[in-house]
């Protein structure tokens, strides 16, 4: 009978064993092999440094605890020597509880603190972003005149002084002790020199990062990958991506091998600089070479080069590419955030739930950051809040970038108080999440509440944190985002008083270069009806990109000037710096249908695949569908709808329609043109009030009511007609007819005054544009008090002399209005600027710049 041989016992853990665990990062592991060690009683200095270390790794906070305990029990804690203690409180730093890493650096004698105690808490200063304690604790590490400052000190030291930008002269001092003490010598470690350039970098003395690192680019071995990498990762992240590209061929050329950092570092400048061909010329390069090309980090990059480059399906097939089981999570995250970024939310989503369904990935922090926003906009996810406690259950909640993430969500909503609550949760926001929180104000309209949040992040910051009292004196100051998100709040308010604010703290920053803050500075004069200073910038700018040349082509189509935009188009397309695309094409058709340029905008709409290989969308179609409408050629626009394929991608054509019937009082085109529109957008007021128009233009009144009654049937109501105007740095808004402005009985009797002397030189109310039947007297009481004539009338009572009076309005300006604004510009001798949904009308001597062509 055989007998049954149990397999031999598993040898029990050692010292040696949780040493080899933590360095393979099994940490878990690592922890239940200290646990069986202590059953035993055999735990030693050599067993509880490692453990400590993956208790550290995991951000197991209990785990540090029952360490911290055993330590003490069996007097290991300061003994032989403080590597316990050292790694307890870099454990506790990493778990979050700062408070217990400075309780116990205290409580450590000082004579039985050595270097690497310093290192410690230098660098859980620094992870809590405490930077002037930091450099405290290297004045006290000086002073004690024991301990040798080693490169990890310097490291953790620039580190602090590169955030420290009020005070450039800290950081030069401490470039200054590297150089005296040797760390930057030839042949010495590299990290303290690629910590100097990094710091150089972060207080924007990028200049100076380069001086230094062409020192060691000049040496005989070159410099080594590290630096030359660290180069290129500090100019791409400080936005200066063409120089990044440009070191990337000099480090080529100086025979140094780029590795999987130096592509991982470089691709993403492909994306910013919609440097679309090097990105190519790049994976080439990849594909070549068997190591790279197995790069997870490359392959991640390369997603998101096309990616960044809209070529999302380019991307995917690099994706499809890598097989599944060499799918790092980067890679999922890349792929993840393309998709989100190009709008592709249900794609986006999909990919995240087969991301740990199918492949087993579990999400990181980073996932969610990226699948958030595409949570936040798909229609057809609904458990959109539900996504919170899906963070909180998965520990990611105190995430900055979550955070970041959940703000956004929430405001996309409409919620700014849980936005708001989530940004105080977080400790010492940093400039992304004040960017995150004020560009919810502005998505959501509020404009000074965005405006007040960009004064209170750059108070200094005060907090208390238990037993530690905490004054950092930091401020968060604007950055180009900040910049960016202001701007367009700026255009929407029509408030150039305070553009020019931004523009100036630009200028003092060094920013205005930018070219994403420079193409928001032309869109926002332009939009504000400074049209002059909007193409000063768009001049002095070294560079621009796709988006300043369609911002200054639709501003110059937006006042009325077709030709100088359609001049302007042309500069570009021969200029070669940037090439046109279908919103470039809109401007310009825009354009020429407000200037009455047909044949011109006929010309641009049939050259654009052949020339420019710019397909015609939808909405391009409609474009010359306006064009063609607003001249009169209601039967040519009619075709080129027809010839569409019917769906809802027609809106905008049959509502370019819909306008030009009301224009030349084409009822029969109208009600098609309408009744299409009721069928795809039934709920939108627009179309109602367009068909009104028609209608009581042609006094059919019966069926005007009985669009009317439609309306209300199906509970759509119009929105009320609101016009605001900027003085003093302040928003003034008006209704029509409205009396709950501080200053609206002498705004009445001015706008009376005004009426009277209008009707005596000549003004007759052009009654047409009331859709109610009434009298004409009571039509004509209608139109006194518009919105637009109360803001011009108190623009004209509370301007100074002489300047112009700038007014925005949320709907198109009626004709009366536009009459009214003439006659008003040539009486008081003023020039009248009036902005509504579609374009800029300026007044001056009675006429209009559109010449009543609109």
């Amino acid at each position: 009978m055989a007998t049954t041989v149990a397999p031999p016992a598993a040898p029990p853990p050692t010292s040696a064993t949780i040493r080899s665990l933590t360095a393979a990062g099994n940490h878990a592991a690592a922890l239940r092999a200290l646990s069986s060690l202590a059953a035993s009683a055999s735990i030693d200095h050599f067993a509880l440094p490692p453990a400590i270390k993956s208790a550290a790794a995991l951000r197991d906070a209990r785990a540090a605890r029952t360490l911290h305990a055993a330590s003490l029990r069996r007097n290991l804690l300061h003994r032989p020597t403080p590597a316990v203690a050292n790694a307890l409180l870099t454990a506790y730093a990493r778990c979050g509880d700062l408070a217990a890493a400075l309780a116990l650096f205290d409580a450590t004698p000082p004579e039985l603190r050595d270097a690497v105690s310093y290192n410690s808490l230098i660098s859980a200063l620094c992870l809590f972003r405490r930077w002037d304690h930091a450099l405290d604790a290297l004045r006290a590490m000086l002073a004690e005149g024991r301990h040798d400052v080693s490169s990890f000190t310097l490291v953790s030291v620039l580190l602090a002084c590169s955030h420290l930008a009020a005070d450039h002269r800290l950081g030069r001092e401490a470039h200054a002790f590297a150089l005296k003490n040797g760390f930057l010598d030839e042949g010495r470690e590299r990290f303290p020199f690629n910590a100097l350039l990094s710091m150089y970098a972060r207080l924007g003395l990028v200049d100076d990062a380069q001086r230094l690192f062409r020192t060691a680019a000049a040496a005989p071995d070159g410099g080594d990958v590290v630096t030359w990498n660290s180069m290129i990762s500090l100019l791409v992240q400080g936005g200066r991506c063409s120089e990044a590209v440009e070191v990337l061929y000099d480090m080529v050329a100086a025979g140094v091998r780029p590795d999987g950092v130096t592509f991982a570092s470089a691709l993403p400048a492909c994306s910013r600089l919609e440097m679309l061909a090097v990105g190519r010329e790049m994976h080439a390069v990849v594909i070549k070479d068997g190591e790279l090309a197995a790069n997870s980090f490359v392959a991640s990059a390369l997603v998101d080069m096309y990616a960044g480059n809209e070529q999302v399906g380019n991307a995917r097939r690099v994706f499809d590419m890598v097989p599944e089981p060499g799918r790092q999570l980067g890679m999922w995250n890349a792929m993840i955030c393309g998709y989100a970024q190009a709008g592709m939310d249900e794609e986006a989503l999909e990919l995240f739930a087969r991301m740990e369904a199918e492949a087993g990935c579990a999400p990181s922090e980073t996932t969610m950051a990226g699948v958030l926003p595409a949570c936040a906009r798909s229609e057809t996810f609904a458990g959109k809040e539900g996504v919170h406690g899906y963070v909180v259950k998965r520990g990611m909640a105190g995430n900055r970038f979550v955070q970041n993430a959940l703000m956004d969500m929430y405001a996309r909503l409409g919620k700014m108080d849980v936005a708001r609550r989530i940004f105080d949760m977080i400790d010492l926001p940093d400039v992304v999440s004040w960017n995150t929180l004020i560009t919810g104000c502005v998505v959501q309209g509020l404009i000074t509440e965005a405006f007040q949040l960009v004064t209170e992040m750059q108070l200094p910051s005060m907090e208390a944190e238990e037993d530690v009292a905490v004054v950092d004196g930091q401020r968060c100051m604007p950055n180009n985002i900040t910049l960016m998100t202001l701007l367009p709040g700026c255009a929407v308010l029509a408030a150039p008083a305070r553009g020019k604010e931004i523009h100036g703290y630009a200028v003092r920053h060094a920013l205005e270069s930018d070219i994403a803050v420079g193409s928001a500075l032309v869109d926002m004069y332009a939009k504000c009806g400074c049209l002059a200073l909007s193409r000063a910038v768009f001049d002095w700018l070294p560079r621009r990109n796709v988006i300043t040349w369609n911002v200054l082509i639709m501003a110059y189509g937006m006042h009325g000037l077709g030709d100088e935009a359609v001049a302007l188009f042309d500069r570009m397309a021969a200029s070669g710096e940037a090439t046109p695309n279908e919103v470039t094409f809109i401007a310009v058709l825009a354009a020429c249908s407000h200037s009455g340029l047909v044949d011109r905008g006929l010309e641009v709409f049939h050259g654009m695949k052949r020339d420019h290989g710019v397909e015609p969308t939808p909405d391009l179609h409609a474009c010359v569908v306006d064009v063609l409408g607003r001249a009169g050629r209601l039967d040519e626009a009619y075709g080129i709808i027809s010839s569409m394929e019917p769906g809802q991608h027609q809106v905008s054509a049959w509502s370019s329609m819909l306008g030009a019937c009301r224009l030349h009082r084409n009822v029969p085109l109208g009600e098609i043109a309408a009744e299409r529109l009721f069928e795809l957008e039934p709920d939108e007021a627009s179309h109602y009030v367009l068909l009104c128009n028609i209608y009581s233009a042609a006094g059919m009144w019966e069926k005007s009511v009985a669009v009317r009654g439609r309306m209300r049937q199906r509970g759509v109501a119009k929105e009320p007609g609101c016009s605001w105007i900027e003085l003093d740095g302040a928003i003034h808004r008006f209704m029509a007819g409205e009396s709950s402005h501080p200053a609206s009985a002498e705004v009445h009797v001015h706008m009376d005054a005004l009426w009277e002397r209008m009707r005596r030189e000549g003004y007759v109310p052009d009654t047409s544009c009331v859709l109610h039947d009434v009298d004409e007297a009571e039509k004509a009481a209608m139109l006194r008090y518009h919105s637009e004539k109360l803001a011009i009338a108190f623009g004209l009572l509370r301007a100074p002399a002489g300047a112009t009076i700038r007014v925005a309005k949320n709907l198109r300006v009626c004709n009366d209005c536009h009459e009214a604004a003439k006659f008003m510009s040539r009486m008081v001798g003023r020039e009248i600027v009036l902005r509504d949904v579609r374009r800029f009308h300026h007044f001056s001597d009675g006429n209009c710049s559109c010449g009543d062509y609109w």
